[in-house]
């Protein structure tokens, strides 16, 4: 136990002699360590040689003067600096942020120039280098110069840093600069005529040497990052001017050199030049979008297609040039009072597109101080020539006519008049119920003509549609036409082969017959010569015959007239003969002569009986022999 208290002995002065070891280096030897990630500020409480008092005005020291040193102590490990001359104050390393901008502000140097706010650059290892900074004059106050993003070693009891954001332009934007440093502006000027090699701004003394001036630039930047000292430019972002498609920007610019007028000299309403001079530029912008300084250009835009104009209370084009147009009231000659709307289209060519705004400004003024007046007093002028009716009347030749009119006032204004139509006519109510009345009569007389007509085609159309009926049959009857037509054509074919073959058969059955014929005509003549021959013996055998018959027959009647007597034979020969015939020989009445005697009716009756009789009987042989031969 008395050894360890022993030992312990030992072991606590050297523990305290290691826990103050930089208090007794710090002391004795004037030993100062500074990490990695500070730097010294380094202040001198009093000098024991040289000069022991810093220059009138100044803060810092440079030469080794008591008070705030210019020379701080980098990162490492420093002797005789001890405490009771100097103290040592610890400053972290100043960072400047990706996005940040540092802002130098001196706390001393030399005095700035005359009509300048900002100390002009010098070289100092970006403020890092205190010394440099006073030796080399570097100003008091806000410096031109600036520190981009990174780590430095910078003496804060010299240098103030205020860390702002880069400047960022959007995009469609454009930063409109004014600048706080510079020349000042010529009399007449209203912005800094541009001047190079500045970086757009970025490096303030390049466009302080270069004469840049003081104030609003002529010169803007565009969409992008910018290290911009905000103690030396204000940026101001506005849109781009964009001239849509059927549209032209015609630019007046504020700022540039006086330029020659290119209007020609019959043109005496302003100055047209050429582009970047001042006054009314000649050539306009096109649709797109255009970077242009708003407050020393303006651009009025106009169109360059077709553009309406209302003279309407109840409408509006999207343009809004009519906007405080109105229905045209007019009087009549015969004392009427009545409104009408009227709407002018009007176009302006591109190349007039200058010449319009040189002498009105702004499209609007064209049409307050030109198309108003002008198309309300000619319709005005054209209302008081005329009575209601008339004007009602003829409204396609005064439509005609204010076109005409109105055309040639706008040409001399550099604009075409495209066309002039009169809308909505509101004549008095009372003479509109007189025109009505007037109207509908001729409507009713029009409708019953019409309903005339109507009847007039209800009765050809009933004929038509009678006809349509039978239409059927009418082609029906054509068909069979056709047909039978073809069917008889068929037959005089078929008729002429027929003929043809007759022809052909004729002449082959003339032929056969003739061959025939011969052949008959042979065997008749062989015929004829045997009948010959047989009737030869035939009628000499019934000559033979009836010779016989008739000598017996004679003789008979030989022997019957001896034995009769003749009138007796020749009454019952008449007898046999009537009754043969069928004639009655004792009639149903009989008629006696006078007296009773013989003659008479029986005579005459039988008398003309034998006589038809033996006509009939002579008339049947002749027939007989007529067919024998």
């Amino acid at each position: 136990m008395d050894n360890l208290i022993v030992s312990l002995w030992w072991v606590i002065p050297v523990i305290v002699l290691l826990l103050m070891y930089k208090f007794v280096l710090r002391v004795f030897c004037g030993m100062v360590i500074v990490p990695d990630d500070r730097i010294g500020l380094v202040i001198k409480k009093f000098a024991l040689t040289g000069n022991s008092r810093l220059p009138d005005g100044r803060i810092i020291a440079t030469q080794g003067e008591a008070g705030m040193q210019a020379k701080a102590l980098a990162p490492g490990l420093y002797w005789k600096m001890w405490p009771w001359q100097y103290t040592i104050v610890m400053q972290p390393f100043t960072i400047i942020e990706q996005g940040k901008l540092g802002l130098v502000k001196a706390k001393d140097g030399a005095p700035f120039d005359t009509g300048r706010v900002l100390g002009k650059p010098v070289e100092c290892d970006k403020f890092q280098d205190a010394i440099a900074f006073l030796n080399n004059n570097g100003q008091k106050g806000p410096q031109a110069a600036f520190l981009t993003p990174g780590s430095y070693r910078i003496n804060a009891f010299l240098f103030d840093i205020e860390m702002v954001p880069i400047t960022q332009i959007h995009e469609n934007k454009v930063g409109i600069i004014t600048t706080l440093d510079g020349e000042p502006l010529n009399k007449g000027e209203i912005a800094g005529e541009s001047v190079h090699g500045h970086k757009n701004y970025q490096d303030p003394i390049a466009f302080i040497n270069a004469g840049g001036r003081k104030g609003l630039q002529e010169d803007v930047i565009l969409a992008g990052t910018y290290y911009l000292n905000p103690w030396f430019v204000s940026v101001e972002q506005v849109d781009m001017i964009y001239i849509p498609i059927g549209y032209v920007g015609v630019v007046n610019s504020f700022v540039g050199p006086e330029g020659k007028d290119t209007s020609g000299d019959n043109f005496k309403h302003g100055n047209i030049v050429k582009r970047n001079e001042k006054g009314v530029w000649d050539e306009p912008l096109d649709p797109g979008k255009h970077p242009v300084n708003i407050y020393t250009h303006a651009v009025e835009i106009v169109p360059t297609t077709n553009i309406v104009l209302n003279w309407a209370d109840s409408r509006t084009e999207s343009h809004e040039l009519d906007k405080n147009l109105c229905t045209i009231t007019v009087r009549s000659s015969d004392g009427f009072t009545f409104n009408l709307d009227v709407s002018q289209i009007i176009h302006v060519p591109r190349n007039e597109a200058p010449k319009v705004i040189a002498r009105f400004g702004k499209m609007k003024n064209l049409v307050s101080q030109v198309l108003e007046p002008t198309i309300a007093n000619y319709f005005r002028n054209s209302a008081q020539k005329s009575d209601v009716i008339g004007f009602l009347a003829n409204r396609i030749q005064r439509q005609t006519d204010a076109r005409e009119h109105i055309g040639r006032v706008l040409e001399t204004y550099n604009v075409i008049g495209v066309d002039t139509l009169i809308g909505d006519i509101v004549p008095p109510a009372a003479l509109m119920k007189t025109l009505t009345d007037r109207k509908l009569a001729e409507e009713e007389k029009v409708t019953y003509e019409i309903q005339r007509h109507a009847q007039i085609e209800r009765k050809e159309f009933e004929s038509a549609r009678a006809g349509a009926d039978m239409q059927p049959e009418v082609v029906k009857s054509t068909r069979q036409v056709e047909i039978n037509t073809q069917m008889a054509a068929s037959r005089v074919a078929a008729s002429k082969g027929e003929a043809e073959a007759k022809t052909i058969n004729a002449k082959a059955d003339a032929e056969v017959r003739i061959t025939i014929a011969k052949a008959d005509a042979e065997a008749k003549t062989v015929n004829a010569k045997a009948d010959a021959n047989a009737t030869e013996v035939n009628g000499m055998a019934e000559g033979a015959k009836i010779k016989a018959i008739g000598l017996s027959e004679a003789e008979v009647t030989k022997q019957k007239t001896e034995a009769m007597g003749t009138e007796q034979y020749a009454i019952v020969r008449v007898a046999e003969a009537l009754a043969a015939a069928g004639i009655r020989l004792v009639p149903e009445i009989l008629v006696s002569g006078k007296e009773g005697g013989s003659g008479g009716m029986i005579d005459a009756l039988i008398g003309t009986e034998m006589l038809k009789k033996l006509q009939i009987e002579n008339q049947g042989k002749s027939d007989a022999t007529t067919k024998g031969e």
